[in-house]
C-alpha cells in the first residue's frame, strides 16, 4: 500500500472515515497546540477527522519531501481571511502506516484561530 498516495485520497475526497486504513495502532499524534502527544489510533483519528472539518476546501499542500520512512508536507489555506501556512511531518512503520503525525502551524494569528476553531470542532465530535 502507497500510504502517501492514500492519504492524498483521503484529504481530496474529505473521508476521515477511511484513515483506519493507514493509521497504525499505535500512531502518536503531535498537535501544533497540546503539549501533550496524543496515544493511539483513534485520538489521531479525531485530531484529523477534526482538522478536515477546520480546514476549507481552500487547503492543500505546495511542497513534498519524501524518504522511505518519513514525509513532509508544507500546506497553506485561507480560514476565515487569515492565511494559515503548515507543515505535517509524517513518520511510517515497518508496515508503511503512519505511526507518528506532528503538525507545526504558522503565524502566530494562524495558531490561535485554529486553536479556538479545533476546541470547539474537537467538544463536537466527542459529544
Amino acid at each position: 500500500m502507497n500510504t502517501l498516495k492514500r492519504w492524498h485520497e483521503i484529504i481530496e475526497s474529505r473521508k476521515p472515515e477511511l484513515l483506519d486504513d493507514i493509521l497504525a495502532e499505535d500512531c502518536v499524534f503531535f498537535s501544533p497546540v497540546v503539549h501533550t502527544p496524543q496515544q493511539g489510533r483513534e485520538l489521531t483519528k479525531l485530531y484529523l477527522t477534526g482538522a478536515m472539518h477546520v480546514l476549507n476546501k481552500d487547503f492543500h499542500y505546495v511542497k513534498e519531501v519524501v524518504t522511505p520512512g518519513h514525509a513532509v508536507l508544507e500546506f497553506v489555506c485561507d480560514i476565515d481571511g487569515i492565511s494559515v501556512n503548515g507543515v505535517d511531518i509524517i513518520s511510517f512503520d515497518k508496515q508503511g502506516k503512519i505511526s507518528e503525525f506532528k503538525v507545526m502551524v504558522r503565524p502566530l494569528k494562524a495558531i490561535n484561530m485554529l486553536h479556538a476553531k479545533m476546541r470547539d470542532m474537537l467538544e463536537r465530535l466527542s459529544a
